[in-house]
């Protein structure tokens, strides 16, 4: 199904190019892919070897090696950075197919044990894909003219066995659509893919898809909640032992930033870690979107002070937030740029006001 394009493929690409675009507009993405890609890009892929057609209904490039714009990532971080990639590019198809898509990622994920991809903000659709794909969100990267991707990362995780992977594609995250902004399948498969960074093996896996299983249960107690639960999962008995299921709940209750003792075992250290999504942006837009979704009855000036009082309490220079794994934390130089702009109030301000009006905006009932 699946082949290396040729030069004689190029008027054919074309086409695929100019169809795919018109989809974007019609969705309103005007921004991606203005002049863009040109016939010298597809002479390029087919010289390079990287340009795939597949059934001449679709096409995409998969390219090995070290992608220049991806050097520099801003509100985020590759979960992973030295490790060997390939990235997918230029995904189009003609009109009236369907599928591709889920063609080019099975094959990507068949030459490769670690992709990247990066799409505009405003391509629903890819980011529908990638969420579905098992794709994880790591932040944005900017294209040579200055314009911003969203960027997004995939592990095989060849240590997990294939039915557990199953059923927590299948049983696990689909729970967590109804759950708040802040526990939904692409927070977990966040947490997934930075414990595996730290200690890959199906034990870490299984305790990163289930540490917030609770959560239906209430923000306040779903750590224990989410113990109870994996304790009760006969499930998981196909893949661990008892003693290993109650290493993975002790994992879960110990994991919360506000827990105040160190967890019981390592793996609650690596998940605890994990856990961690400390991007100042991300901070600040999570606890507006908080304080708009509890507190709709404040004003403006009651959001900030909300605002400020959290970020002090949980994330300033002694602030309840710990890291467990010290200076080897990946979490401890982004938490030094949180702790930064806690201290520039006026720059800390301007943020919120901008992110207080965008949530305003979007969480403004018809």
């Amino acid at each position: 199904m699946i082949r290396k394009s040729t030069p004689n493929d190029i008027d054919l690409i074309l086409r695929m190019y100019d169809h795919s675009r018109s989809v974007m507009r019609a969705d309103g993405n005007m921004a991606q892919w203005v002049g863009y890609p040109t016939r010298e890009d597809i002479e390029e892929d087919i010289r390079r070897g990287v340009s795939y057609i597949v059934d001449d209904l679709g096409t995409f490039a998969l390219v090995p090696g070290i992608e220049p714009t991806y050097a520099y990532i801003d509100h985020g971080r590759w979960v992973s950075p030295d490790r060997p990639y390939c990235t997918l590019h230029r995904l189009a198809a003609m009109p009236g197919t369907h599928g591709i898509a889920d063609i080019a990622f099975r094959f990507a994920k068949e030459q490769s044990d670690y992709l990247r991809v990066d799409t505009h903000h405003s391509n629903r659709p890819m980011h529908h894909i990638l969420d579905k794909e098992g794709f994880v969100y790591c932040g944005i990267i900017y294209m040579p003219d200055g314009s911003p991707r969203d960027a997004y990362e995939w592990w095989r995780y060849d240590e997990v066995p294939a039915d557990l992977k199953e059923y927590v594609e299948t049983v696990i995250l689909p729970r967590h659509e109804a759950y708040d902004a802040a526990h939904r399948p692409d927070h977990i498969r966040r947490v997934i893919a930075r414990s595996m960074a730290l200690q890959p093996s199906p034990i870490t896996y299984a305790a990163a898809a289930m540490h917030d299983i609770g959560i239906c249960e209430g923000r306040e107690v779903h750590h224990m909640a989410s113990g109870r639960i994996i304790r009760e999962d006969k499930t998981l008995l196909r893949w661990f032992s008892e003693e290993e299921i109650e290493t993975i709940a002790q994992a879960a209750e110990d994991h919360r930033a506000s827990a105040t003792s160190r967890p019981r075992s390592p793996l609650g250290c690596i998940l605890s870690e994990a856990d961690r999504d400390i991007e100042p942006e991300t901070i600040v837009r999570r606890t507006v979107e908080y304080g708009l979704g509890h507190y709709p009855s404040l004003d403006r000036e009651g959001h900030w002070q909300r605002t400020l009082e959290h970020l002090h309490e949980k994330y300033a220079e002694g602030g309840y937030i710990k890291l467990w794994i010290g200076d080897v934390s990946p979490n401890a130089a982004p938490l030094a740029d949180l702790r930064a702009l806690i201290k520039d109030e006026k720059k800390l301000r301007a943020l919120f006001d901008e992110l207080f009006d965008t949530l305003k905006h979007y969480n403004r009932k018809p």
